[in-house]
Parts: C-alpha cells; structure tokens; sequence
C-alpha cells in the first residue's frame, strides 16, 4: 500500500508556470546573468520555512528549491513580475517581501500614521490649552473667600 502511495507521488509533477501566469513574456537568461537574475529575484521572494528571510539567503531546504524554481523560470524566459505573480498564486501575498500596498497590508501602513497624526494633534491642543491664562475667578464666590480667609491671603 505504501508502495502505490510513494509511486503515485513521484509522478505527480508541480503544475507548470504557463498554467498561472502563461508564457513567458522575456528573453531566457543563461550564464552569470542567470546566477545574478536568480539571486535578485529569489531575494524578493520570502522563504516559508524562516521567518523574514528571502529564498536567496535561506538554507532550508524549501528555499533551496524555490530558489531552483527562480532559476528554472528565470531560463525559460519568464520575467521578474511574472515568477513573482507565480509564487504569489502558489503560496499567497506572504511569500512576498515587498507586498503590494492594497487591502489589509495598505491599512496596517496607514493606520499607524493617522494614529500618530491624532496624537499630534491631540497633544498640540492640550499643550495649548494648558497655555491660556485661567479664566479669573469672581471675587465674590464665597469659597474661594473663605479659602482665602483661611490661609490668610488678603488680595
């Protein structure tokens, strides 16, 4: 039973690029440029398995053969936006270093600004109220007379 299972996996393949993003739109890169390409991209491209770190900088295994993925892509033509649009469909916008500034990752940037912005604000008028002069008290409340009498302020 084991046998069947572990057969039926090796021929199951890692569905191709062209079924996500089509084909490629670039000219295939080979030699120094390709080992370059690869690095550049694969450094946009978070490893699942680490936390914060790009497939280009991750021993993991996973990365390791993201990586192998970049460079395939990479060689048969395929451009930067569409490897990454590849790796976006594949494991969602966290797989992304750079996420795009839409929805969700769009406010957790704004929020915090608007907040900080407030704050200012909030604290500038404080500040400027507690700047004023208060308000004379009437000479006649007889609190502050009585208080006044107590502690022996004549004014």
């Amino acid at each position: 039973m084991i046998t069947v299972v572990f057969l039926f996996m090796l021929q199951m393949q890692v569905p191709d690029a062209a079924t996500f993003v089509g084909q490629p739109k670039g000219s295939p890169v080979v030699g120094a440029e390709l080992d370059r390409r690869t690095q550049e991209v694969g450094s946009l491209v978070r490893c699942p398995v680490c936390q914060g770190m790009s497939v280009a900088d991750s021993p993991a295994e996973m990365a390791v053969n993201m990586k192998g993925q970049v460079r395939e892509l990479l060689a048969r033509g395929y451009t930067e936006e569409q490897i990454l649009k590849y790796f976006e469909l594949s494991y969602g916008q966290f797989v992304l270093l750079r996420p795009k500034f839409e929805g969700v990752t769009a406010a957790v940037w704004v929020i915090p600004v608007i907040a900080l912005l407030a704050g200012i604000g909030i604290t500038f008028f404080s500040l400027r109220k507690l700047g004023r002069k208060p308000d004379a008290a009437p000479l006649s409340d007889p609190y502050l007379s009585r208080v006044r009498e107590l502690v022996g302020d004549k004014s």
